[in-house]
């Protein structure tokens, strides 16, 4: 039997990540997790239903052929600039194998998204943190910290704050290590930094179908980067890493841009909703390039009674009850309007 002394010891005293509520049942308000409210697109489903027969009995595409090259077509970038992953979070796993070894530097500001501190742990590496200002703009300091990498998630989790490409250029010139450019959520903001490989060779700039494009189920995620340093990703990505009906969805999902534009463009217009209501009821929320806002309860309100009364009423939100900067706030994903006017009048008849 495996016993904690039988662990590497950094295995033993690393936390793991702790991903948000997955409810069992299908009437629960699921505003937690950061996914699209609305469907896939019709020909993802098609196409799906297409594919399932005897071919599965092969491996998938180690490459991911298909799915690259639309995107190669859709960026205007080689096609060998690109790695498809088992979801972004596993190519960010992948690049700090690659890039972080044991007492390396890995830097990030926070608050931001939670598991590269997992990641970084893995590998016995160090993390080096710099808090954000209250307004979430790009710490100067994060330039100062001889990383060999650093992470800058953008638009922001959980502030749904971005900073501007400049600013990322301007690092990433600064920065001596590599420059990973999280974009999960970019597709709800109006830039990306994607042009910013071609100009410097130690960015990389990772992205989702999980979000915008209604896939997270699926599990595809793409990065791009200079030849080099993607041909190291490739050397430590495993082999048959995204499954065939994943590469299936995303090709579909690639073929019909528009539906996921027209989805992104609905929930931006939610969201701006959203947020002037919530500050009519007096919380502060940051101005979000995301599919969901961060909320800070204002007038003496507790945003754990909050969250725990909005749980006992089928809403789920995402409550950081462990960090001391985020203890009074609560992070909203962007719903249906149908949900984000159930939300609105359940906290207007809590805090009344």
């Amino acid at each position: 039997m495996t016993t904690s002394a039988s662990l590497l010891p950094h295995i033993a005293r690393m936390a793991g990540y702790l991903p948000g509520e997955q409810p069992l049942d299908s009437n629960t308000i699921k505003l937690n997790t950061n996914e699209n409210p609305y469907p896939a697109s019709p020909m993802v489903m098609a196409r799906l239903r297409a594919a399932v027969g005897d071919g599965l009995r092969w491996y998938p595409d180690a490459g991911a052929t298909g799915v690259r090259q639309r995107l190669s077509v859709l960026f205007d970038i080689p096609v060998e600039q690109f790695v498809i992953g088992n979801g972004s979070d596993e190519l960010l796993n992948v690049a700090v194998r690659c890039f972080a070894g044991p007492g390396d530097t890995v830097a990030y500001a926070t608050p931001s998204y939670p598991y590269y501190a997992k990641l970084i742990d893995l590998q016995a590496a160090r993390s080096v943190t710099i808090e954000f200002d209250d307004d979430f703009g790009l710490p100067a300091g994060l330039a100062d910290t001889d990383a060999v990498m650093t992470f800058v998630p953008n638009p922001n989790s959980p502030s749904g704050t971005a900073v501007s490409s400049a600013s990322l250029a301007d690092l990433a010139g600064k920065v001596p290590g590599i420059l990973v450019i999280d974009e999960a959520y970019v597709d709800f903001s109006r830039e990306g930094a994607i042009d910013l490989v071609q100009q410097h060779a130690n960015v990389l700039v990772m992205r989702t179908l999980s979000k915008s494009f209604s896939l997270a189920g699926m599990r595809i995620g793409f990065c791009v980067g200079a030849p080099e340093v993607i041909a190291a990703l490739w050397k430590v990505k495993e082999h048959y890493n995204v499954n065939t009906l994943s590469q299936v969805a995303a090709e579909a999902a690639l073929d019909d841009i528009d539906w996921m534009r027209a989805n992104a463009e609905r929930i931006i217009t939610t969201r701006e909703r959203m947020t002037s209501s919530l500050r009519e009821l007096g919380f502060h929320v940051w101005d979000s390039a995301a599919n969901f806002v961060l909320a800070r309860a204002a007038n003496g309100v507790d945003a754990a009674d909050l969250y725990a009364c909005l749980r006992n009423c089928g809403i789920l939100v995402r409550y950081y009850p462990d960090n001391p900067r985020l203890k009074d706030c609560l992070r909203i994903s962007i719903g249906s309007d149908t949900e984000v006017d159930r939300l609105l009048d359940e906290l207007r008849n809590l805090l009344s």
